[in-house]
């Protein structure tokens, strides 16, 4: 099997350009309200990319999930109330979970150069970082929100333990992506 060339995304990765803020979705609530996971999702993002000496393009990913609109669409519209240019935010609508998302984010940065940094919760960053990785995007995280994504400690523990199978599953299941190049 003849090697790959790594993807402009992942040469570029670690040099020069405009860096680019994935920020993974989370639930919208009814009205098109941001969850507090979503919200806080933004903030850290926002916090993070705004302070560093070149502002970066975000990229909020997530679709349509039990409430309209799209998580993305929230996401770009709390990034522009906090003054983000719209020029500066890229929308990628149709992750349906973390595994799609990131295959779609990884198509909208080919050929994009810069680095790629992933602004999630802590319990869902190992496997975000990986499946970017295994896609070949060499990409970092983005300090995580304060405090845990859910405030009651039995939400907090399903999130956490949903995140042991969900790892080797989406490995797999990107690594067979990568294999069949649809990633």
């Amino acid at each position: 099997m003849a090697r790959r060339e790594p993807s402009r995304v992942a040469r570029g990765a670690a040099g020069a350009g405009v860096p680019t803020v994935v920020i993974m979705g989370a639930a919208v609530l009814p009205g098109g309200v941001p969850s507090q996971a979503l919200a806080d999702r933004v903030a850290a993002a926002h916090a993070w990319g705004e302070a560093r000496p070149l502002p970066p393009r975000y990229m909020p990913t997530g679709g349509v999930g039990r409430h309209p609109p799209a998580e993305s669409a929230v996401m770009a519209r709390l990034l522009r109330e906090a003054g983000v240019a719209a020029d500066r935010i890229t929308q990628e609508p149709t992750g349906t979970d973390t595994l799609s998302s990131v295959l779609a984010c990884v198509r909208l940065l080919r050929g994009v150069p810069g680095p790629v940094f992933v602004a999630t919760h802590r319990y869902h960053l190992p496997r975000t970082l990986l499946l970017f990785r295994l896609a070949g995007v060499p990409a970092r995280p983005v300090p995580p929100p304060p405090g845990p994504a859910a405030r009651a400690s039995l939400a907090r523990w399903r999130w956490r333990l949903r995140e042991i199978p969900a790892l080797p599953y989406d490995a797999a299941l990107m690594l067979w992506a990568r294999l069949t190049r649809r990633a």
